[in-house]
């Protein structure tokens, strides 16, 4: 695999591996969501749109940050938009009998749930028997000391993966200084939860994704409920003047080898960021308890 793998045009990627294909979803389509598949990670098919605007959705716009889990032999689809009601963003549930979908709604014109507050970027993580969601509180509603602030929460899922069975706790806000640096409007998203051994590592973004400030941190904790504490070596991963702009919004997936891969956007055109980003893959590797991504490369075999 070599950088950049020529999918343009997207954000927030997220790849599930099933039945030893991989499909790529994510940020890509204005009312709805496209999948691109492959065998290694090196070759894309053409792009099928698998989630589409319809009555029964919630949304109307600003599809974002799809993640599919496969569970009881069924896709599920978190993802969030717009509400009709209430022009706010929420977070959705969708289930498809195929990868390639259709997904379909699970909530007649309703999110998964609604605390009257902006929320996005859900993602699930399970581990005996427990389902764990994490999403964001979006900074777009949420004052945090006189501030825009997205800060990250956490909520257990019944066994369908369609409702949530507890009450939000915190998880984790911006406060290291390359995380403040923004200034009034400071973010903690795109949550991703691995684990290694016994700690569990949440992969974050912060910085505004349309610009170069835009980078990718972890904390480390011993219980997906936390406390996490972050790491001191953040960010892992940053833009590198003249080359590469904007990596964040990460996912992780195994390849052929088993070897992790982080799988992220960065800003296609470097030189001025925008909406407009494209699908970087690099290594990740532990080394005495610390997560490193071994990148972020460009036009070089991470193979190697």
């Amino acid at each position: 695999m070599k950088n950049p793998i020529g999918i343009t045009n997207i954000g927030d990627p997220f790849i599930l591996k099933h039945n030893d294909r991989y499909y790529l979803y994510a940020t890509s389509f204005i009312d709805g969501f496209y999948c691109w598949v492959s065998d290694d990670l090196n070759h894309w098919d053409h792009p099928i749109q698998v989630y589409t605007m319809s009555e029964r959705s919630f949304g109307y716009k600003d599809f974002w940050a799809p993640e599919v889990v496969y569970h009881h032999g069924k896709f599920v689809m978190h993802y969030s938009a717009r509400s009709k009601m209430s022009h706010s963003l929420r977070i959705g549930v969708a289930i498809a009998d195929h990868p390639l979908g259709p997904f379909i709604d699970v909530y007649d014109g309703k999110p998964m749930f609604d605390f009257e507050y902006a929320t996005i970027d859900g993602h699930v993580f399970s581990e005996q028997g427990h389902h764990y969601f994490y999403f964001d509180k979006d900074c777009s509603e949420h004052i945090y000391e006189g501030r825009h602030e997205s800060h990250i929460y956490m909520a257990e899922l019944d066994e369908t993966l369609t409702q949530l069975i507890t009450e939000p706790i915190f998880i984790m806000k911006p406060e290291q200084d390359w995380e403040i640096s923004t200034g009034q409007w400071r973010w903690n998203e795109g949550p991703f939860i691995i684990k290694d051994q016994k700690d569990y590592y949440l992969m974050y973004s912060a910085g505004f994704y349309a610009s170069s400030s835009y980078s990718i941190g972890y904390a480390k904790s011993q219980s997906p409920l936390g406390p996490f504490v972050k790491a001191e070596e953040n960010p892992i991963l940053k833009s590198i003047e003249g080359h590469i702009s904007g990596p964040g919004h990460n996912s992780v997936v195994k390849g052929p080898d088993q070897t992790l891969i982080c799988v992220y956007h960065v800003h296609t055109h470097h030189e001025s960021p925008s909406e407009n980003r494209q699908v970087f893959m690099d290594k990740i590797v532990f080394e005495q308890g610390k997560l490193k991504i071994i990148g972020p490369t460009l036009g070089i075999n991470i193979n190697e």
